[in-house]
């Protein structure tokens, strides 16, 4: 599944699967998430640097580009039945200004335009479930770190 751009500012190049690629993600990863990791459990680089690589090789991913500068990384992939959202990571500045809401909005259309439900995972204590639960996310079950979400399928206008 390619992510078309969002005009005017937002482009979403595909990350091919090398070295130079995957440490930008992971940059991405760290400045995103980082302060929120070192607060409940301290940033182990050798086990962050390892699940990001096993998540990098198994899921397309896509930097985030604001009138060409790299902001974020996120992870989208069409399924039989579902569309899987992930990986969504926004560097610090460019929190709390709109631009989640914007690329969110823009992938949950991509699905509605397929009538497939979107689901993800975020660890519990994310900031970023208020951003999933405004736009019409329901908790579907937990794990001991992550809560397991899904926006419905966009229903068909009768």
């Amino acid at each position: 599944m390619d992510l078309p751009d969002l005009p005017p500012a937002y482009t979403f190049p595909r990350l091919s699967r090398t070295r130079e690629a995957s440490d930008a993600a992971f940059e991405a990863k760290r400045a995103a998430m980082g302060p929120h990791i070192r607060r409940r459990w301290a940033w182990d680089e050798a086990f962050q640097r390892d699940l990001h690589e096993r998540h990098f090789q198994a899921k397309p991913f896509f930097m985030i580009m604001r009138a060409g500068e790299a902001i974020g990384t996120l992870s989208l992939m069409l399924m039989p039945d579902h569309v899987r959202f992930g990986e969504f990571y926004l560097l610090p500045a460019f929190h709390g200004r709109g631009t989640g809401t914007a690329i969110l909005r823009h992938c949950l259309a991509l699905a509605d335009e397929r009538a497939l439900p979107v689901r993800l995972e975020h660890l519990h204590w994310n900031p970023v479930r208020s951003l999933y639960l405004r736009h019409g996310f329901v908790e579907t079950g937990r794990s001991e770190i992550h809560c397991f979400l899904e926006r419905p399928a966009a229903q068909s206008p009768a």
